[in-house]
């Protein structure tokens, strides 16, 4: 069990014919179940041709019909990025995963809107995430899969790089994975921390949970709040950015802090009172976890 993927997953890429799309693509398939789950690639100007012998397909609900795949991945240029996130979303897949950067805020700002509006029921990670692994079975996105291992670890994180981190550390200290899933730096995005908290609460394979924040944005303390409630599991939490001045960006377009509770030292204290047991230093995440258990 896991959650959002798993080896029985069938996926499309848009964007596969780009050399991002197209280097990911393979990297996918070449873990775990990879081969077997990337059913399709779309791009309208390119149907009829393949890649790696994967069917290129005009749109994504024509490849949905004819491959029965329920998940897409993105990596299509920031200006069209969004339009290819609603094309996903129009068609009704299960779970749209936007990998790219640099989508304008107003853009994504329509998609969510439409979605909201229209009630559509796709699940939106990302977008500028590095995707989700459920380790031994599929990865998704552009994390590193020999890091991984299988286990009983949920991981969520708003930082990419800090999902590796997290998930190394725990590979190391002997500990698996269930699934890691980056939700991704932008402040409009889809799933948020209290979500895939949710996932993981109800998940009978995870016992554990890191969850990686960022300054900016109030996600993390309403994620902290609501498990301070609902969870019936260990979380243990790291945010990045406590050494950053209020005013100031840093990396994530999202993580942008506004003053209030939004710091990192604000966010680190509402968490340990809503007994989510947290480390400044981003190499202790691991054994913090490992101490929990």
């Amino acid at each position: 069990m896991s959650i959002l993927i798993n080896k029985d997953t069938k996926v499309i890429t848009q964007g596969m014919t780009g050399k991002t799309g197209q280097f990911h693509t393979h990297m996918c398939r070449e873990y775990a179940n990879g081969k077997n789950a990337f059913v399709a690639g779309v791009h309208p100007k390119k149907a009829g041709d393949n890649f790696e012998g994967v069917p290129i397909y005009a749109s994504v609900k024509e490849a949905k019909a004819e491959t029965g795949a329920t998940v897409s991945v993105i990596y299509v240029p920031p200006a069209g990025a969004a339009d290819a996130i609603w094309e996903a979303v129009d068609a009704d897949l299960d779970l749209v995963i936007c990998i790219t950067e640099g989508i304008p805020v107003r853009d994504m700002l329509e998609v969510r809107n439409r979605m909201r509006d229209q009630n559509k029921k796709t699940l939106l990670l990302g977008p500028n995430c590095p995707g989700l692994i459920t380790p031994d079975e599929l990865k998704i996105g552009i994390m590193p899969g020999h890091i991984s291992r299988k286990g009983r670890i949920g991981v969520v994180s708003r930082s990419g790089t800090l999902t590796y981190e997290a998930v190394a550390q725990l590979t190391e200290l002997g500990l698996g994975q269930s699934s890691a899933v980056g939700i991704g730096g932008d402040p409009i995005n889809g799933l948020k921390h209290i979500d895939v908290l949710q996932m993981f609460n109800d998940d009978p394979d995870t016992d554990a949970v890191v969850m990686i924040g960022e300054i900016g944005g109030p996600d993390e303390v309403n994620a902290a709040l609501w498990a301070k409630d609902n969870m019936k599991k260990p979380v243990v939490g790291f945010i990045a950015g406590v050494t950053a001045p209020a005013g100031k960006r840093m990396g994530h377009a999202g993580a942008l802090i506004s003053g209030g509770a939004d710091t990192a030292d604000a966010k680190l204290e509402i968490m340990e009172s809503c007994g989510i047991r947290t480390t400044r230093d981003p190499s202790e995440m691991g054994k913090l976890l490992k101490s929990v258990l």
